[in-house]
């Protein structure tokens, strides 16, 4: 009956634009309706849509149809969306194939302003789409439609990793802080802290954890202070923590930043004992460090304050940290970060201009002063004429671009575009100076804001930023509080925050190669396919002066793929105190892709030395000890050339067991300089001359090279 009286309607009083019909079959043979044409929707008494396409749930009304044919691939868009439609409430269902046999390819219901309908949907070459408009809601005033075609956008991208939730042991009221080796197997550990214990999930090579609660803990008294022995921590961690293995026995100690005071938890030589070590010093600690601030080999540490210069603890080399403030003559004579009023939040060392030396950035932070909020770059300036580290302000400089006022608690520093050079995203603790920036490394000691089209969501803050590939792409992403920001290795990123981890310690907690996140839960990385390359660092400093810390801190490692204009060069540096409170794995992480090898690894040590393994094993853990790989002569060490003795202060005397008289040998230092060349003519070499160090000895004799390495004292 409404198909009979819509008949007679139409021929008495509407008039039916071009193109629309009442049934699929008369769409199909009308003249098919074009973009950008405004086309008028009358009150009509149709077929029906075969599917209710717009996603809601109601029952569908009576039909308009309308045919529309692609002269390309299109984002098509299908808006009522428009002034003169005020009031109105249309409903459209946009079909493809063929009448009878008809399926969905989008439509909506009240996607635009009040219950204006806007359809989004991309169309092909060659498919037919019948666009119906449903009266269900509407269907006794007129309303208008206008078609827009415009390029396919490219599809979202899909989340890289995903990360699974687990359980670990979390003790009610501990500080959830670090994700870090803690026993000497270079495999990381959960740390969880309270004021009596040391908590440890070890992690078991086999998979899984081992909890322990270290409750051995010898408490001292401040110094000079005539208190009695205390029973339990004097300072928590309560904004930060620090690892690393300042008296280099072979494990990590502690460095705790409270609200008024550090403490220092040093292990034992078996790492199941500590013994506390509270200052009497003021300090309102935010981020800490373990770092070797004057590049003699033993670790010291560092602590942003917030209301007073920053401090630093300078190691003697026998285990005694001697506390400083600003500058001073026997400590850093430039000091680092002397502002009186503070406003220090976030330091993270790094070696921004690619000299060797370890410089550093402040993040600050402070409401109401602004000279408390400018953001700071010291410049390591190496050693002057007495013998101590200086360092410059470097930030403001022209072209610098560092030096802002802004409220920010940490940067992320990685080479985000695999340039070689550090680039820093500085994240935004609040909007009230502005939003979080990303400044590219130009090489030259300046930097270039590339904020615009970086893919960042400025609406957004965070006092956690941490660089790290998660998805082992071989591009450098940045933890931020609530996601990730993905990066694609061209200063751009792609945000996810669906199932991501927040913020918490960085490190591998099952040993698979894939980054984990702890901050009182552990978020497992669930990975991909992609590989991946994992390098300790093991410095030698403990064994011999002139070589660098223990753990390695501070070296610049770097690895290459591919070949040619394909060649991809990844560096990363090894720190103690990312972010602002978290501590991550002192281990050195690469994603490399798909790519099946690896061309070399380079680690340039903070003594100067370079080590260098060629086509290194990929998806492993490279234990690496300094001076290990320095020259190219791994195929021919050998244990047993030297009888004895090594270390030695004059002579080496040689095993001749396997060798000729009359062949020639060669001493060699660590950067490859030859020192003594000579033929052999006894099993005795003298060396008292040459300067005390690390050496290679080489024997070659009918074609055959033997070489061991020496130390002479």
């Amino acid at each position: 009956m409404k198909h009979i009286l819509l008949s007679l309607l139409s021929v008495l009083t509407i008039q039916y634009g071009v193109g629309q019909s009442n049934t699929c079959n008369d769409a199909a043979t009308d003249t098919p309706i074009v973009a950008d044409v405004l086309y008028t929707v009358n009150p009509f008494f149709g077929d029906p849509s075969p599917s209710n396409c717009s996603e809601t749930a109601q029952s569908i009304g009576d039909g308009l149809w309308y045919r529309y044919v692609p002269d390309g691939d299109y984002q098509l868009i299908i808006n009522t969306d428009l002034p003169q439609n005020t009031g109105r409430d249309p409903r459209v269902h946009v079909l493809t194939g063929t009448c009878g046999s008809l399926s969905c390819a989008g439509g909506d219901d009240d996607g635009g302003n009040q219950f204006l309908a806007v359809a989004t949907l991309n169309v092909f070459q060659g498919n037919t789409y019948y666009i119906v408009w449903d009266n269900r809601w509407q269907n006794s005033n007129p309303f208008d439609f206008i078609l827009s075609e415009g390029p396919i956008p490219p599809p979202p991208p899909v989340t890289p990793v995903t990360f699974t939730t687990q359980s670990v042991a979390n003790p009610t009221g501990s500080s959830s802080r670090g994700l870090v080796d803690m026993n000497g197997d270079f495999l990381d550990d959960i740390i969880t802290i309270q004021s009596s214990s040391v908590n440890i999930s070890y992690q078991l090579a086999a998979g899984g954890f081992n909890y322990q609660s270290i409750t051995d803990i010898t408490f001292r008294p401040p110094d000079n202070e005539g208190d009695p022995q205390p029973t339990t921590v004097r300072y928590l961690p309560t904004w930060s923590l620090a690892a690393g293995d300042w008296d280099a026995n072979g494990y990590n100690d502690l460095l705790y930043g409270g609200n008024s005071g550090v403490t220092f938890m040093k292990a034992s030589s078996n790492g199941a004992a500590y013994t506390e070590i509270s200052g009497p010093e003021y300090v309102f600690s935010q981020r800490s460090h373990f770092v070797d601030i004057n590049n003699d080999g033993d670790l010291d540490a560092f602590v942003c304050h917030d209301v007073e210069p920053n401090v630093y603890y300078l190691n003697d080399g026998s285990d005694n940290l001697q506390f400083f403030q600003g500058p001073n003559p026997n400590g850093v004579p430039s000091g680092l970060g002397n502002l009186s009023s503070g406003g220090n939040y976030g330091t993270i060392w790094i070696d921004y201009n690619n000299d060797g030396l370890l410089d550093m950035f402040i993040a600050k932070c402070r409401g109401g002063e602004v000279s408390a909020k400018i953001n700071e770059l010291w410049r390591n300036k190496g050693m002057n004429a007495q013998g101590k580290y200086e360092y410059e302000e470097v930030g403001g400089n022209p072209g610098v671009n560092l030096r802002d006022p802004m409220q920010t608690w940490s940067g992320a520093w990685a080479d985000f575009d695999n340039d070689g050079y550090m680039d820093v995203f500085v994240g935004a603790s609040s909007l009230s100076d502005g939003p979080s920036k990303l400044m590219r490394n130009n090489g030259d000691g300046t930097f270039t804001d590339f904020t615009s089209g970086a893919g960042f969501d400025l609406g957004l803050t965070s006092i956690e930023n941490i660089a790290a590939d998660f998805d082992n792409d071989g591009n450098v992403d940045i933890l931020f509080s609530g996601g990730i920001y993905f990066g694609n290795g061209d200063l751009t990123f792609n945000y996810f925050n669906a199932s991501m981890p927040s913020v918490g310690g960085v490190g591998d907690a099952n040993n698979d190669g894939f980054l984990d996140v702890y901050s009182g839960a552990y978020f497992r990385n669930n990975g991909n396919d992609n590989n991946w390359v994992k390098i300790t660092t093991v410095g030698k400093g403990y064994e011999t002066n002139g070589l660098s810390n223990r753990n390695g801190i501070g070296a610049r490692v770097e690895i290459s793929t591919g070949s040619g204009i394909n060649e991809k060069i990844q560096i990363r540096d090894v720190r103690s105190g990312e972010g602002f409170k978290f501590m991550g794995s002192l281990n050195t992480h690469f994603g490399i892709g798909q790519a099946t090898s690896i061309n070399y690894i380079k680690i340039k040590w903070p003594s100067g030395i370079v080590d260098q393994i060629n086509d290194p094993d990929i998806n492993t853990h490279h234990i690496v000890e300094e001076a290990s790989f320095t020259l190219s002569v791994e195929d021919t060490l050998v244990d047993n050339l030297i009888l004895y003795p090594n270390p030695t202060k004059d002579y080496l005397n040689l095993n001749f067991n396997n060798l000729l008289y009359n062949g020639n040998y060669s001493v060699i230092d660590l950067s490859g300089k030859l020192i003594l060349n000579a033929q052999l003519s006894a099993n005795k070499i003298d060396v008292s001359n040459i300067a005390n160090g690390i050496y290679f000895l080489s024997v070659t004799s009918e074609g055959k090279t033997q070489t061991q390495r020496f130390i002479k004292q």
